[in-house]
């Protein structure tokens, strides 16, 4: 669908929520009619909030070595807006026949928001052909999937970790190699009431920052918000057992309860040692503690995560930003055939680690000679794929539908309501149900 008919089509979205009335205008410029670039100087738009993907496709089209043999010669336009206006901006384009970008990264989040009214249908290209050859080796394709068509490939495997101090533990004689997480609990409890010392967090400000700590154990434990169908199955033992955990875990001090992850409370927990290990993915290494305590290079260790005692999973994930192609443009072979090299080559993958930090989506690439070699000095010199390795051998898989942002914000409360000892972790999920249901009706 082309034309008027799909900007009919999404312009009829702007009542779904995406705001389209109000979205801010871009330079507006038709161009469904103008010949696709089939080779020679192209210059990518790419709009994303990071701009650590931008740096990393800038740093890949001047690679050689990864351009080798490209009818393109690229270059990067970037632009760089909030996650939600990523998607915003670009549906409001897409309706006014505008200015769309060629590559979109939509933070994982966000993507639910064209999961509906065939969206994706009519914005993104198809990836099945372009990633049919590596079968199952590619990862992390679940949260990016509608009507079983994947339309955007995640820029890191966002692998969630235990990290810990190893100091702290070899002082009060944690075991390194605890087994589950109610072993660990027991250690917390003890460290709490004899040194004020926490082995954990959970987030107590924003809907999204407490949704996400209950997911992360969630998905570790087997549950989930949604199954590949798209239908809810939040309803479930797995969920009351985690928020369980949790809440007990807060109560005892093995847990401390913060604002989020990332603020100024965080970071003083983590600089006074209150704060003595955490679960949470790759990518807080940099982004959380290196970010806040550079002091304690060395320190620090990881490790795959204590699994529950009633069973799931060594590790889980949180976050993550998909790249999307824009469909009929005249550059959408040309950004296409940049994704491919970028995101979907050993030598994209590897370079995509070496500038940012991202983990491969690839599979064998867990077991690749140059990645197990990797040191990490923060980390006390750690070979940090060899639990990376471990935890994506084991990594559940994540899915969401249409109405994942209204399970966040009507389930947010009733889960903070519970690791505050206001209601029972039974009663919150049966409340946050209930209110989805409701919403998902009107």
């Amino acid at each position: 669908m082309t034309g008027p008919g799909r900007r009919a089509l999404l312009r009829g979205a702007g009542g779904l929520g995406l705001g389209l009335l109000t979205a801010p205008a871009l330079a507006a410029c038709g161009t469904a009619d103008a010949a696709p670039v089939r080779s020679g100087k192209v210059g990518i738009s790419v709009w994303t909030h990071d701009p650590g993907y931008i740096k990393t496709f800038e740093t890949a089209v001047k690679d050689s070595a990864l351009m080798r043999g490209s009818p393109f010669d690229f270059r990067i336009r970037s632009t760089s807006t909030a996650p939600s206006d990523v998607v915003t901006r670009m549906v409001a384009q897409a309706v006014a026949d505008g200015n769309t970008p060629d590559l979109a990264g939509i933070v994982v989040d966000q993507f639910s928001r064209v999961m509906g009214s065939s969206i994706a249908e009519n914005l993104f290209v198809d990836l099945t052909e372009t990633i049919r050859p590596l079968g199952d080796d590619l990862l992390k394709l679940a949260p990016y999937v509608v009507d079983g068509i994947a339309y955007g490939l995640d820029s890191d495997n966002s692998i969630t970790v235990l990290y810990y101090r190893q100091d702290v533990f070899d002082k009060y004689h944690v075991p390194e190699d605890v087994g589950t997480w109610e072993e660990l609990a027991e250690h917390g409890e003890r460290l709490h009431s004899d040194h004020n010392i926490s082995l954990g967090m959970v987030s107590t400000g924003d809907n999204v920052s407490v949704v996400n700590g209950f997911l992360q154990l969630l998905l570790q434990r087997g549950g989930g918000f949604f199954d590949p169908t798209g239908e809810l199955v939040l309803d479930s033992p797995e969920a009351v057992e985690v928020l369980e955990f949790m809440s007990r875990g807060v109560r005892t001090g093995v847990l401390l309860a913060l604002p989020d992850p990332y603020g100024s409370a965080c970071a003083a927990a983590l600089k006074s040692g209150r704060l003595a290990a955490t679960a949470m993915p790759n990518w807080y290494n940099a982004y959380g503690l290196q970010a806040n305590v550079p002091d304690q290079k060395g320190r620090w260790r990881m490790r795959t995560l204590p699994r529950f005692a009633g069973g799931g999973h060594l590790a889980s994930t949180l976050g993550g930003t998909a790249f999307t192609v824009l469909k009929d443009k005249p550059n959408t072979d040309a950004a296409l055939e940049l994704l491919r090299r970028v995101y979907l080559s050993r030598e994209g993958q590897i370079l995509r680690y070496r500038s940012g930090g991202f983990l491969p989506t690839l599979k064998p690439l867990y077991q690749d000679p140059e990645l197990l070699g990797v040191k990490d000095e923060f980390l006390g010199g750690q070979r940090v794929f060899d639990v990376y390795s471990r935890a994506a051998a084991d990594l559940p898989l994540f899915y969401q539908a249409p109405g994942m942002q209204i399970l966040i914000d009507v389930l947010g409360g009733p889960v903070l309501d519970a690791l505050k000892g206001r209601t029972s972790p039974a009663a919150a999920i049966k409340a946050g149900l209930a209110a989805y249901r409701q919403q998902v009706k009107r």
